[in-house]
């Protein structure tokens, strides 16, 4: 069945549908009904039903004759450190933690915050607090302490799980100074705090409280699996608030674990056996969905890499992964293949490697560019496949379903929406736009499995967050248009569509158009406070290794560019070149500060800023023509 047939007959009679997806997954208790409507908009999926998620990911393999499977692949070219950790190895490992945990008096509703880096434990963390039917909240491994003693207050964890360090290429990041700063800083305190010291830095324990890792699984016993409700929550993760105040997201447990199985196929075309590398951060949305539990409920291989996309040890390290552990779909940010290209514009470093077993490359966080996506396609010779989708929904919106029939690309777009989501383009008022129309993206409610039911004890602010603008509605934040064939573009978050003399224009389309410069590597546009127009666009370029040609003449070309593409309507007079943007440790670029920055308006610290000095960077930039003045 193609990919029309299949939406055709997800429209037709949703929780049938899902129901028949629900079959893949193992569950203690099959749920009779889908779809729950406890009215106010608000929807629950599978609620009847009694489920494990941990079980689903781990043990029902075993069971089945793959024990000896690997699960997990940890690649960290920065200690330089590999390991294969099989199907019933993990299994052990997740069930003597689980064990430690219990006999500490964590049970099923406790919520545990795990603040980890990249490395195996934090993934068995996760597991065994889902073995258990403990709710988990995994914080960034260095987020600052005040950050972290937001969350700590906001979930109340009865255990927090940390390691002692993370390491940056050049630096050991101190994680246990950050938790114990935090911990001082919060109305609530857990019982016990586990840590896992880490070889590269031992940190000082704090009697009483800390209890180490490997000590608190000696002589215990392996817990069992606990079943859940089927909307019981699996986890909360925290995304940033327009308020500064971040928004816990509920994954709903029986809906993440169907949903996420039928992507694995459907979307990333991998069959169980297959070697599956998402180069993300388990603090991130998609550390969650396609690090730890999909590839695992699906019985596939997940790559864990401790690493950059350049600097460890160069441009070429995401080549020798996928050749090194034969991977067989690779998913990653635009920014990071733009770091990669802008390092090796030639692909001189992908030319070492032989990446036959790679089928497709897949692409989300943010806009993907076209210039980064024909890079892409051009030295790694397989379809570079788009797609859409948020924290909120754990996964994907609009796609190109490769596993169910490969469409057509179009470049800039990230296909079609999945089933599950009924797409639909709004303008102010709410009113339906014409193909080709920029608007607001919204979803018809209900939201399909798996997707945020609520936020955590804030089903108010979540009402008011995505379900008030466009009532009936989920409003997602994006700003874009549909196509002829149903095609959806993504244009820009909606607050970045800017109004210049009436106008209302898409500060992504003008990206498209400077990321099309031969010399540009990277860029952002955003729209600065103007007294006779309301808002003018300015757009911030980086450059290509290795050029040298003088920026005036760059910045000149670039405004041509917008000109001759865009047309004068953009009214499109201000290029930058600076060495770097502002991103969050995940990649996405900090426009909204930028635009604060450029205004004169005070701003709030980024939580998730990678670099902060690189704002100074972008005021003394924005000082040298006149902007961001104190």
């Amino acid at each position: 069945m193609g990919y029309r047939e299949t939406y055709q007959n997800w429209q037709n009679d949703p929780e049938a549908f899902w129901l028949k997806q629900a079959e893949a997954i193992d569950w203690t208790v099959p749920p009779t009904k889908a779809l729950t409507d406890h009215g106010d908009n608000l929807y629950e999926w599978f609620e009847d039903g009694m489920v494990n998620g941990c079980y689903n990911a781990l043990d029902r393999h075993v069971e089945r004759g793959r024990g000896n499977q690997v699960a997990i692949i940890y690649d960290s070219p920065i200690t330089g450190k590999k390991e294969k950790i099989t199907y019933a190895k993990l299994t052990d490992r997740v069930a003597n933690l689980a064990g430690a945990l219990a006999s500490q008096g964590i049970e099923k509703g406790d919520t545990v915050i795990i603040y980890m880096p990249m490395i195996p434990q934090a993934i068995e963390a996760m597991l065994a607090c889902a073995r258990l039917g403990a709710i988990h909240s995994v914080v960034f491994g260095g987020f600052a302490a005040n950050e972290l003693a937001v969350r700590i207050d906001d979930c109340k964890p009865k255990a927090i799980i940390a390691a002692s360090c993370g390491l940056e290429p050049g630096r050991v990041v101190q994680y246990k100074p950050l938790l114990d700063g935090a911990l001082q800083m919060s109305k609530h305190l857990p019982d016990f705090c586990m840590i896992y010291q880490r070889e590269e830095h031992r940190c000082e324990m704090i009697e009483g409280r800390d209890i180490d890792w490997h000590e608190a699984q000696k002589g215990g016993m392996p817990a069992a699996c606990i079943p859940v409700e089927g909307n019981f929550p699996a986890y909360i993760l925290y995304t940033s608030g327009t308020t500064g105040a971040p928004k816990g997201v509920v994954r709903p447990t029986g809906g993440h674990l169907v949903a996420l199985n039928w992507t694995m196929k459907n979307i990333y075309n991998v069959d169980p056996g297959d070697v599956f590398w998402a180069a993300s951060d388990v603090g991130w949305v998609v550390g969650h969905s396609y690090i730890c539990y999909a590839p695992l409920i699906h019985g596939n291989t997940t790559v864990l890499f401790e690493g950059k996309p350049i600097g460890t040890p160069d441009a070429g390290t995401f080549w020798r992964i996928i050749q090194e552990h034969n991977v067989r779909s690779f998913f990653t940010a635009p920014t990071a293949i733009r770091a990669v290209k802008r390092e090796d514009p030639k692909g001189e470093f992908r030319a070492k490697y032989d990446l036959s077993c790679l089928r497709a490359l897949y692409l989300a966080g943010e806009r993907a560019d076209p210039d980064t996506i024909e890079w892409a396609q051009d030295i790694l010779d397989v379809p570079v496949y788009d797609h859409w989708w948020q924290t909120e929904t754990g996964y994907t919106i609009a796609g190109n379903p490769a596993g169910l029939e490969a469409l057509p690309v179009k470049i800039g777009s990230p296909t079609v929406p999945m089933p599950g989501y009924d797409v639909h383009i709004l303008d102010e008022a709410g009113h339906p736009q014409k193909p080709g129309e920029l608007g607001a993206i919204a979803i018809k409610l209900p939201l399909p499995p798996g997707t945020l039911p609520t936020l955590w004890n804030a089903t108010d602010r979540f009402i008011k967050s995505y379900l008030t603008t466009f009532p009936g509605y989920y409003e997602t934040g994006d700003a874009g248009m549909m196509d002829e064939d149903g095609y959806l573009y993504i244009m820009a978050r909606t607050d970045d569509v800017i109004n210049v003399a009436g106008h209302r224009l898409s500060t992504g389309a003008m990206e498209e158009v400077l990321a099309g410069h031969p010399d540009v590597a990277e860029c952002a546009v955003i729209g600065v406070g103007d007294a006779l127009k309301g808002q003018s666009p300015m757009g911030f370029v980086c450059l290509t290794k290795g050029v040298n040609r003088p920026h005036e003449e760059i910045m000149r070309e670039c405004v041509q560019r917008i000109r001759d593409q865009i047309g004068p309507v953009a009214a499109y007079k201000m290029t930058l070149v600076v060495d770097r943007l502002p991103k969050t440790r995940s990649g996405k670029i900090l426009r909204a500060t930028m635009v604060k920055i450029a205004d004169g308006e005070p701003f709030k610290m980024p939580a998730t800023i990678d670099d902060p000095a690189i704002l100074d960077e972008i005021k003394t930039a924005l000082q040298t023509i006149g902007y961001a003045q104190d």
